[in-house]
């Protein structure tokens, strides 16, 4: 049984915390938040601390807390040669204190507090410092993903990156969607069919190939009036950024 702590409750840790609860090969000793939470049902059993001094005995702690924040946590801990790993994507293993065995274990996912996720097919990206301690991260990783990948902290910064892009950005795209409609009176279940066609395709096919739009083929008066449409607009600058791109990158082919 491998026993874990989990250090910080934000929407990873606690995604996880209820993942990892539900195998029959992992103890879920304690849960540690600097803020109160009150476990629901399955999960009231499991410990909770706000009190860091408080912090228990266990084979791999896992902190899940703000990038920022990660370093100075890190070094407050009392004890010392344990494997402490942190969760994020976008910082480094060496953020973390050197006084213990340090490691990640990043789930390649967006998590929202009330939404059920699948960790099956989720990547999980970890990396250790020694190889008795990345074997563990693999053990651990393969009792919740078919996906479980060793990956630098140099490389996890640019596939963070990448997925703040196709993630992150492309949810705003959506807002800014929904904003545009919402002013005409129209819902945004009319997108969805188109957004849901867009991310299947690439199922089968590239990005690159599975490009439509005014953009991708040049169509200069379609553009022209989107923009006079977006005149006065926030917005405006980003369709004119996103237009130069793909002409940028299509404009050869045409």
């Amino acid at each position: 049984m491998i026993k874990v702590i989990f250090l910080g409750f934000g929407n990873v840790n606690s995604h996880l915390l209820k993942t990892l609860y539900k195998t029959n090969k992992v103890v879920v000793k304690q849960a540690f938040n600097r803020n109160f939470i009150k476990m629901i049902s399955p999960f009231e059993n499991i410990p909770f601390t706000d009190d860091i001094s408080k912090i228990e005995d266990a084979d791999i702690y896992i902190i899940g807390i703000p990038d920022d924040a990660i370093s100075s946590f890190s070094e407050s801990l009392s004890f010392q040669n344990k494997l402490v790993v942190h969760t994020s994507g976008g910082a480094a293993m060496n953020v973390l204190s050197s006084k213990n065995r340090r490691g990640i274990f990043y789930p390649l996912q967006t998590f929202s507090k009330h939404r059920e996720v699948d960790f099956k097919n989720i990547p999980i990206c970890i990396e250790a410092e020694n190889s008795k301690d990345l074997e563990i991260l693999h053990s651990l990783g393969r009792l919740i993903s078919e996906n479980v990948v060793e990956i630098s902290s140099e490389k996890r910064a640019k596939l963070h990156l990448a997925a703040v892009f196709v993630n992150n950005f492309v949810n705003h795209l959506y807002e800014i969607g929904s904003e545009i409609l919402k002013d005409e009176d129209l819902p945004f279940e009319m997108l969805k069919p188109l957004i849901a066609e867009t991310a299947s395709k690439i199922e089968s096919l590239s990005p690159k190939n599975a490009q439509t739009g005014p953009a991708r083929r040049n169509d200069k008066k379609t553009i022209e009036k989107h923009l006079h449409l977006l005149e006065g607009s926030p917005y405006k600058k980003i369709y004119e950024l996103f237009t130069e791109q793909l002409n940028h990158n299509y404009g050869k082919e045409l």
